[in-house]
């Protein structure tokens, strides 16, 4: 019996990735949220909801069908419209 063991860490290096800008502002920005649909998750995004609608972002939250799956079609499908997104996971 053969048994093949995986690395998953990333070899290119860090230079290979970029960090997103920033957003000058959330107001009139469309800020997307992806709960996985865990309990935990719900107050906090509730929270951040509450925030970011009073800076004056409209505000999208989707919450997955099934918490270790990942997002279905038509919510990556809406990521597009969206100026900045939170995901999270809870329990």
């Amino acid at each position: 019996m053969n048994l093949e063991v995986l690395d998953p860490t990333y070899g290119g290096g860090a230079n290979a990735f970029a960090l997103a800008g920033r957003l000058d502002t959330l107001k009139g920005k469309t800020i997307g949220i992806i709960s996985n649909g865990k309990r935990g998750t719900r107050p906090f995004f509730d929270s951040l909801e509450k925030y970011l609608a009073a800076e004056g972002a409209t505000v999208v939250l989707h919450t997955k069908s099934n918490y270790s799956a990942p997002a279905e079609a038509p919510i990556v499908a809406d990521i597009k419209n969206w100026d900045a997104a939170f995901t999270g996971i809870g329990d």
